[in-house]
Formats: structure tokens, C-alpha cells, sequence
């Protein structure tokens, strides 16, 4: 299963929505340029892994790579929604502790503070 995105704009926050495997190979680059792509327009991300089936140590290298893009870029990545298998696996390699984890992409969104809206007029 291939590994596909949607992204979706929620107050000043990118959420994306992956789904598929984060493995070694095409997946993985395209996982990595994507992130790349939007730190360029974003600061503030949430990746939802609610239907991502497998992720490998690649995977999780591309996870670890963009967390250290993000805050490289003055960005921040939060995760929201894990599959169990996802879950299992970042908790083994110790890797959920880089990143805030929620249970819902809303939760997620919220926890950043967030700006307040210009004055109109």
C-alpha cells in the first residue's frame, strides 16, 4: 500500500493526513519532501497517523528527520490520532518522547497557542 497525504488548513495549523506505510523507498522520500515542502509555508503541523498501517525504521528516521527540520526552521511537529501498530512502534524505539502525542488531530490543533485575530477595520 502505497503512501498517500491530504492536508488540510485548521486556524493557523497544517494537519496532515497520512495513509498507507512510512517504509524505506518511495514512501519514505515522499514522506520527507512533503514535510520539507510544508515547513516552507507552515510552523505549526500535526501529522495524523490514524490510518497509517506500517511504519519500518525508515519511517521512523523520516519521523526524526523532520522533527529536527521543524525545530531547525523555528517549526513544530505534534502528532495526533496514532494507529496502534504506529504507537507500538515509536513506544519500542523510544521515539514517541521527541514528539506531543494526542489522541485527537482537534486536541492536537488546540495545544498550539494560537495567534489572535487582527482588528478589523
Amino acid at each position: 500500500m502505497a503512501l498517500g497525504f491530504d492536508t488540510i488548513r485548521s486556524k493557523d495549523v497544517s494537519v496532515v493526513f497520512c495513509r498507507g506505510r512510512i517504509v524505506f523507498g518511495i514512501e519514505e522520500d515522499e514522506f520527507r519532501q512533503a514535510i520539507l515542502e510544508l515547513l516552507n509555508h507552515s510552523k505549526r503541523i500535526v501529522l495524523n497517523l490514524s490510518w497509517v498501517v506500517h511504519i519500518d525504521s525508515a519511517g521512523i528516521g523520516a519521523l526524526v528527520s523532520s522533527f529536527v527540520s521543524a525545530r531547525n526552521r523555528g517549526a513544530e511537529i505534534k502528532l495526533a490520532d496514532l494507529s496502534p501498530n504506529v504507537r507500538r512502534v515509536l513506544s519500542v524505539t523510544n521515539v514517541i518522547r521527541l514528539f506531543e502525542i494526542y489522541d485527537s488531530t482537534e486536541t492536537a490543533i488546540n495545544s498550539f497557542p494560537h495567534l489572535p485575530k487582527a482588528a478589523a477595520g
